[in-house]
């Protein structure tokens, strides 16, 4: 049996397709290890999203080159993912002493990849990338047993000038109703409870099958998979949120009243310059709309900052429209400047100590909204999805309650009352913290 050591970066989407990555070796006679010492392969799945995450990306890469250079016996390197499909002229001249390059074409392919591998020179599997999986798709599940990540489609087809997904992701390539129904089943049976549906744009879901299929019909679809409690919609491009859309979020039971939608900005000037389809009044719109029709909404948002010609005025008017519409999760991302988007070609690029200066100072504001929102639940009931014994101390269970994605949000702390992780239960909540609250399970 050859012993494998893997490796995740970047967003819940890379996840998954280290999920199918994993499937197909263990498939193919693989075993799992938890130290790069003791693998025969090692693999990484990079991301390179912005400067942060390249950097990450080869330090990763760097620590796999090492292990192989001190490890007694030989050992393959295998660099898979966004940095390999951006960047793979470059680790070939730069570091030979990976073996194999996987591009986010071909991840699904890395076993025969692997075989096809010589000692000799670097094996690359790099262009452009068409594949998408389905249910029949070798996947072993790296989440916790009772939620999971389901990726309703790859790529996009946006022109956003600061990103570089469509060009190492491609357009968008939409799974079929009944294929992602049949996964959310088999999901079911092995325990998940919560579905959190991701992919690069996930309002477009459906335009590209050209017949008809959005997202609102895929919901209900979702929802009458036995077992399945919670949906979850992380990704949700602001653009084609329908009224069919969002009825379908208002109304459908098990989908949570959680919607994850980046905005990146709110100046009309800085909006067109990101080419983001949409004006200040069409968001304002659109969020009214969301908050009215659909019952104890809670919404998350990112925001860009240091864009190419942001003026103070215009950070000013981003700070502004955060402190009027009291989100309940936001995060910030300074500019990074990416070789291929348009916006690399945009003069007046904003110095780093100032971007960071403007995200700090939103992020402040954004603790102090947060706080106050969840000061008022204090007393409320919810539903809890309990993740077992706290990460901070065993005298506390943890969870989250539905307006708590997993990862990116805060956290529910249970100090009263017992349940199995998995198990969703109702409960109170007795204090509240920044990003965080405490809760007494009640009893039936």
């Amino acid at each position: 049996m050859k012993k494998l050591f893997f490796q995740t970066l970047g967003c819940p989407k890379n996840r998954v397709d280290s999920e199918v990555m994993l499937g197909t070796l263990l498939n193919d006679g693989y075993g799992l290890v938890r130290e790069a010492d003791d693998a025969d392969v090692l693999v990484v799945n990079t991301c390179s999203f912005i400067e942060e995450s390249k950097v990450e990306s080869i330090d990763a890469i760097m620590d796999l080159v090492h292990a192989k250079a001190n490890g007694a016996a030989p050992k393959k390197v295998v660099v898979a993912g966004c940095f390999a499909q951006r960047y793979s002229d470059a680790i070939q001249e730069e570091i030979p002493e990976v073996d194999l390059i996987v591009g986010t074409g071909e991840y699904h392919r890395i076993g025969d990849l692997l075989e096809e591998s010589t000692d000799t020179q670097t094996t690359v599997a790099v262009g452009r990338p068409y594949y998408v999986h389905d249910t029949e798709t070798p996947r072993v599940v790296t989440t916790a047993p009772y939620t999971a990540y389901l990726k309703v489609s790859e790529g996009c087809s946006q022109r956003c000038t600061f990103c570089i997904i469509p060009k190492l992701r491609g357009k968008q390539r939409s799974r079929r109703i009944d294929d992602l129904v049949s996964e959310a089943s088999r999901l079911a049976q092995n325990g998940v409870r919560e579905l959190n549906l991701i992919a690069q744009d996930l309002t477009h879901y459906g335009s590209d099958l050209k017949n008809g299929t959005e997202l609102h019909d895929l919901l209900p679809a979702l929802a009458s998979v036995d077992g399945i409690d919670w949906i979850r919609l992380l990704y949700c491009y602001p653009h084609n949120v329908t009224d069919e859309l969002v009825d379908a979020i208002g109304s459908i039971d098990k989908v949570v009243p959680y919607v994850d939608i980046p905005l990146q900005h709110i100046d009309d000037t800085m909006l067109m310059a990101m080419q983001r389809r949409t004006t200040r009044q069409i968001t304002e719109d659109l969020l009214a709309r969301l908050r009215r029709r659909i019952p104890d909404l809670v919404l998350r948002t990112t925001f860009i900052v240091g864009f190419p010609g942001e003026t103070d005025d215009q950070f000013d008017r981003l700070s502004e429209f955060v402190a009027e519409q009291q989100f309940d999760h936001v995060g910030v991302f300074t500019y990074s400047s990416e070789d291929g988007t348009r916006a690399a070609r945009y003069p007046d690029d904003i110095p780093e100590q100032v971007k960071e200066r403007r995200r700090d100072q939103l992020m402040a504001m954004q603790r102090e909204i947060s706080a106050d929102k969840l000061q008022l639940r204090v007393g409320s009931e919810i539903d809890v999805l309990v993740e077992g014994v706290s990460d901070e101390t065993e005298l506390l269970l943890q969870g989250r309650w539905a307006g708590q994605a997993p990862d990116v949000d805060g956290v529910t702390y249970i100090n009263e009352g017992f349940a199995e992780a998995g198990q969703i239960v109702r409960a109170e909540i007795v204090q509240a913290g920044d990003y965080d609250i405490v809760a007494r399970l009640l009893q039936p």
